[in-house]
C-alpha cells in the first residue's frame, strides 16, 4: 500500500470514529426532556470520552443574550451537572457542588470563552497568556488537580443554540498534555449537538414553569363561603413530567346564607388549558350573581362558551348549600357525582343527572335536591382522584364508598387527607382538584 493510500485510509478511519461517537453522543444525551438530566448526561458523557472533570453550566433565563456572546456585567451561571472520573469522586465535597449558582470573575475562562463566543483552552504550561489554573472559575478544582499530581488542562465549550448562548461546557485534565486541535473539534460538535437537546429541555421547563405559575395564579384558594360553611380544598398536579391542567374549584357567596361551590375540568393540559379555565370561572362568577338555580347557571355558561370557538369544553359540577333548610341542590355538565360523607355511615355517592360538558352547545341540564346535615361533608372532586386507566369508572368511583368512618370531630384538612391517602392512585395520571364542604352545627 503506497503512503498516500495508508494516509487516505487512516483519514477515513478516523472520520468514522468521529461520526460513531457524534452517533452515539446522539443517543445517548438528550434522551428526555429533563434539563438537569440532560445536562447530566452531557457531563457523563464528556467524562467517558474526553476529560477526567466536566461541568455543564447554564446562563439563567433571563440573561441569556440575543446572539452568541455575552457582555453583560458580572457573570452568573448555574452549575447543573459535575462529573469526574473514579478517582476524582472522593474529593468530590471540594468540588462546587451540582446545582448551585456561580459566579465568575472577569478575564476567567468561563467569562472570556462567553463574552467572545469561542472555544478556548490551555494548560499550566501556558501561564498567564492562556489563563493559568488559578483563574480557573472553579477553584476547587485546581486544587483537586494538584492533590492528584497532574498537570491540568482545560477546556471551555460554550453552547449555543437556535442562535442564542445558553451556556458553557467546562473540561478539565489532569495530565500534562492540552486537547489537540483535532479533539477540541470533535468535542465542540459533541457540545453543539447536545446543546440543541439542553435547548429544548430549557424551554420546556421554563414553558412548564411558566403554565404552574399561571394556574397557581388563576386557582387561588376558595372564595369566603358564611360562616355557616366551613370548606377545606386541595389540588395536587400529576407531576413534574407532564403539562399542569385545567381542574378548577370555587366557592361563590350568594344571598340568604347560601352558598354555591364549584368544581369543573377543561379538557387538555397546558397554558392553554389554564387560560380557558380562568375564562369558565369569570364567566360562572357573573352568571351567578344573577341568582339562577344551578341548572340554568350551566345552561348559560354552556351557550355562552359554545358560541365562540376559542374555549375548550370542560365537565362541571355546581352545588348549592342552603344550610338554613339543611339541603343542596345539584347539577352536573358531565362530571363525576359527589360524595357524602356522614359520620358513622358509609360513604355514598349522590345520585345527580348528567348533562353535557359545557362548551357543546346542547344545553339539558337537571338540577336535583339532596338533603345536607351538619356534620355531614359533602366531597367534591375531579377524575384524577379516582380514575384508573385499566379500570371501569364504575370501579372507580365504588373505591369512594368504602371510605371508613369518619371521626365527626375531626378537621375538613385532616378528613381530605385520609381520602387523599385511602383513594389517591400511587402514581397520578392526571391532576387531582378536591373540595369539601360541611354545615356547622
Amino acid at each position: 500500500m503506497r503512503f498516500d493510500e495508508a494516509g487516505a485510509l487512516s483519514e477515513l478511519l478516523a472520520d468514522r470514529a468521529r461520526l460513531a461517537l457524534l452517533d452515539e453522543a446522539a443517543e445517548r444525551v438528550g434522551t428526555a426532556l429533563d434539563l438537569v438530566g440532560t445536562c447530566a448526561e452531557l457531563a457523563q458523557f464528556a467524562v467517558a470520552n474526553f476529560a477526567d472533570l466536566a461541568s455543564v453550566e447554564i446562563l439563567p433565563p433571563e440573561a441569556v443574550p440575543a446572539g452568541l456572546t455575552y457582555n453583560v456585567g458580572l457573570l452568573r451561571t448555574r452549575r447543573l451537572a459535575l462529573d469526574a472520573v473514579p478517582a476524582l469522586r472522593r474529593h468530590r465535597e471540594r468540588l462546587a457542588p451540582a446545582d448551585q449558582w456561580v459566579r465568575h470573575r472577569q478575564g476567567c475562562p468561563t467569562s472570556r470563552s462567553l463574552e467572545s463566543g469561542r472555544v478556548l483552552s490551555g494548560d499550566r504550561s501556558q501561564g498567564s497568556q492562556a489563563g493559568t489554573v488559578a483563574q480557573w472559575d472553579c477553584e476547587a478544582g485546581a486544587n483537586l488537580a494538584d492533590r492528584a499530581q497532574g498537570a491540568p488542562s482545560w477546556l471551555v465549550v460554550p453552547l449555543q443554540a437556535r442562535g442564542q448562548l445558553i451556556g458553557a461546557l467546562t473540561l478539565l485534565r489532569t495530565r500534562a498534555e492540552g486537547f489537540p486541535d483535532d479533539e477540541t473539534s470533535l468535542i465542540a460538535a459533541v457540545a453543539d449537538r447536545a446543546a440543541r437537546s439542553i435547548d429544548s429541555a430549557r424551554r420546556f421547563a421554563l414553558a412548564q414553569d411558566l403554565t404552574v405559575d399561571l394556574q397557581r395564579a388563576l386557582l387561588a384558594d376558595p372564595g369566603s363561603p358564611h360562616a355557616n360553611l366551613d370548606l377545606a380544598s386541595r389540588y395536587l398536579p400529576c407531576g413534574t413530567s407532564a403539562m399542569v391542567g385545567g381542574d378548577w374549584f370555587e366557592t361563590i357567596r350568594l344571598s340568604f346564607g347560601r352558598t354555591l361551590l364549584v368544581i369543573g375540568d377543561v379538557m387538555g393540559h397546558g397554558v392553554e388549558a389554564a387560560v380557558d379555565m380562568s375564562s369558565y370561572r369569570t364567566m360562572l362568577r357573573y352568571i351567578a350573581a344573577t341568582d339562577l338555580p344551578p341548572h340554568a347557571i350551566l345552561r348559560q355558561l354552556d351557550h355562552l362558551t359554545s358560541e365562540g370557538d376559542a374555549t375548550r369544553p370542560a365537565t362541571c359540577l355546581l352545588a348549592l348549600i342552603e344550610p338554613a333548610r339543611g339541603r343542596c341542590t345539584l347539577a352536573s355538565a358531565g362530571h363525576l357525582p359527589p360524595t357524602l360523607i356522614t359520620p358513622d355511615e358509609p360513604a355514598r355517592l349522590l345520585d345527580v343527572p348528567t348533562g353535557p360538558p359545557l362548551g357543546t352547545g346542547l344545553g339539558a341540564y337537571t338540577s336535583v335536591v339532596h338533603a345536607l346535615h351538619p356534620g355531614q361533608v359533602l366531597l367534591l372532586y375531579t377524575d384524577g382522584l379516582v380514575e384508573r386507566r385499566t379500570e371501569d369508572i364504575d370501579t372507580s368511583l365504588a373505591r369512594l364508598t368504602r371510605l371508613g368512618h369518619q371521626n365527626p370531630s375531626a378537621s375538613l384538612d385532616e378528613l381530605l387527607d385520609q381520602v387523599l391517602a385511602a383513594v389517591k392512585p400511587a402514581t397520578p395520571e392526571d391532576d387531582i382538584a378536591v373540595l369539601a364542604a360541611r354545615i356547622h352545627g
